[in-house]
Parts: structure tokens; C-alpha cells; sequence
């Protein structure tokens, strides 16, 4: 018995590397068909990255009293994301901002965010508190051209001060957003407030911040000048 399996024993190993030999070309070529069925395919392009849209702002912008979703911008944002494709917004505005804060941060946020359209909505906290009509000029003078020298499109939102701030400083405070508009060629929209401004119920009991009930108002405000730049 064992003698015959002896002499049996090389025959059987030389059949079996034969069939390996055969079976192994066809055995890695299966492995690499499936190894390439489990590996997702790389897309043939990286997506475009969606255009942004800055807004710095005081708390007029940042929601002053309002959830996260009722602002006029969050409510812009819902609408550029329903009708323009490719874009999103950045809400950079913090309740209490002066042009001062804005200007300092401004290079900062266009770094991060690399937006496509730069909306500059401060000035109001600088008129109330009566700083000078030249600081607050050359702060906003300073993030307009910050924002085209980085390529993004400005709009410029103005305000409007109380009668009591003299008329001098009204004035001068209302001057200051359109001369800055003509002399960087930048949209203007001259007050964010126009549609609510002598309806004492559109405000908080503060007499300062718009109600939620609104802010719809304030979006289709701003819209009138914003989508223009979304092209």
C-alpha cells in the first residue's frame, strides 16, 4: 500500500502544479475585477465649489432677538439656495459691531471664506454712540477695498440716524454711504430699515430691532440690489 502510493506520489503533484499553472492567471484576474467593482470610481471632475456671499453686519444681521432661522439673512439664505444654484451664504455678523470691529476683521473672513460678493452692512452702533463721521468713513472705506481687491463684489447697506443726533450728523451720517458707493463704484442700498421704519409695531420693545414678523420685508428689501450681483 504504501509503495504504491509512493511511486503515485509525484505524478499527483506534477497534475496539481499543472492545474495551478492554468488556474492562477484566471484566479488574479478575477481578484482584480473585483477589487476594481469595490473601489468607487473617481469622479471626472471635483464639483465646482459654491460661490459665497459675506455678510458682515451689526445685529440688525445677526438676528437680534430672533432664532437662528427668522433673520432677514438666514431668510436670503433659504432663497439663494432655492434659486441660484452654486451659491451659499456666510453670515459673518456679531450684535454690537462697529466699523472699527468690521475693518479689522475683514481681511480675515475674506481669507477664509473667498466670497464671490461681500455685503457690508455696518454703521448704525457707530451713529449711536456719536463717533466721528470721518472714522466711520475711512473704516468702511477700508473694507471696500479690501473686498475688491480680493475680486468680490461689494454692496453697501446704509442706515439712518434719529433727528435727535442733530441734523449735521444726520445728514453727514447718510452722505457717508453714498459717497462712498459713488466713489468705489459699489451697489448701494441707502436704508436696510425703509420698509418698516415708521411702523412702531415692526420693532422689539427696544424700539431698535425688527420683529420676526418683518424680517421677510428686510429680505426682499436687500434682494432688490443683492440679486443683481448674483451673475
Amino acid at each position: 500500500m504504501n509503495q504504491r502510493y509512493a511511486v503515485l506520489r509525484p505524478g499527483i503533484q506534477w497534475a496539481i502544479s499543472w492545474v495551478l499553472a492554468l488556474l492562477l492567471p484566471a484566479m488574479l484576474a478575477l481578484a482584480s475585477a473585483t477589487a476594481a467593482a469595490q473601489t468607487p470610481a473617481k469622479a471626472a471632475t471635483a464639483p465646482a465649489a459654491a460661490r459665497a456671499v459675506l455678510v458682515m453686519g451689526d445685529s440688525l444681521s445677526a438676528g437680534y432677538g430672533l432664532s437662528a432661522s427668522q433673520g432677514w439673512v438666514a431668510l436670503t439664505a433659504d432663497r439663494i439656495a432655492r434659486t441660484k444654484p452654486g451659491w451659499r451664504v456666510v453670515n459673518a455678523s456679531i450684535s454690537g459691531e462697529t466699523t472699527a470691529g468690521g475693518a479689522a476683521r475683514i481681511d480675515g473672513e475674506l481669507h477664509r471664506n473667498k466670497p464671490a460678493v461681500v455685503v457690508i452692512e455696518l454703521g448704525a452702533n457707530d451713529g449711536l454712540r456719536g463717533l466721528p463721521l470721518s472714522q466711520t468713513r475711512a473704516n468702511l472705506d477700508r473694507m471696500i477695498r479690501s473686498a475688491k481687491a480680493s475680486g468680490a463684489k461689494v454692496l453697501l447697506i446704509g442706515m439712518r440716524m434719529p433727528p435727535n443726533m442733530g441734523r449735521d450728523y444726520t445728514q453727514g451720517f447718510a452722505d457717508n454711504f453714498n459717497a462712498l458707493a459713488k466713489q468705489h463704484g459699489v451697489a448701494l442700498l441707502p436704508f436696510l430699515l425703509e420698509p418698516i421704519a415708521t411702523d412702531r409695531n415692526a420693532f422689539q420693545a427696544d424700539n431698535l430691532h425688527p420683529v420676526a414678523s418683518v424680517q421677510p420685508k428686510l429680505r426682499d428689501h436687500v434682494w432688490t440690489a443683492l440679486a443683481p450681483l448674483l451673475r
